[in-house]
């Protein structure tokens, strides 16, 4: 399966390819440092500036949390669950983290495939 990145939308001149990317890509908001065995909130939110559509046939079915190589935790969507209506989907994971983590999340749209975020480094003492 095509996995898509985001793309520094600066670069990019057509407003409707920013559109394009901005809402797909998935985004891990989340401290720098945490605490060994305390529990940690991870927001993963899809698109930016941009809102994703709900629609029958086009919406966020999945996203998903992952520290390297290692599956964290996955929230599932079914079309209409966000009122028919765009937005950006959010979703809080709370993790109880052991050791440094190197987290990134997926999204995937119904029509667009599989986005990857960037990977956020997280330090746990």
């Amino acid at each position: 399966m095509k996995i898509n990145r985001y793309q520094d939308i600066s670069e990019i001149d057509r407003e409707a390819k920013k559109d394009y990317i901005d809402r797909h890509s998935a985004f891990v908001h989340c401290e720098d440092n945490a605490k060994a065995g305390e529990k940690f909130k991870v927001k993963v939110q899809v698109g930016d500036e941009y809102k994703h559509p709900d629609d029958f046939d086009h919406y966020i079915s999945y996203v998903q949390l992952w520290d390297g190589e290692r599956f964290l935790g996955e929230a599932n969507f079914t079309a209409g669950t966000m009122g028919n209506a765009p937005t950006n989907v959010e979703v809080d994971f709370y993790i109880v983290p052991t050791k440094n983590m190197k987290l990134m999340a997926h999204a995937y749209c119904t029509k667009h495939g599989l986005w990857q975020s960037d990977e956020i480094a997280v330090s746990v003492s």
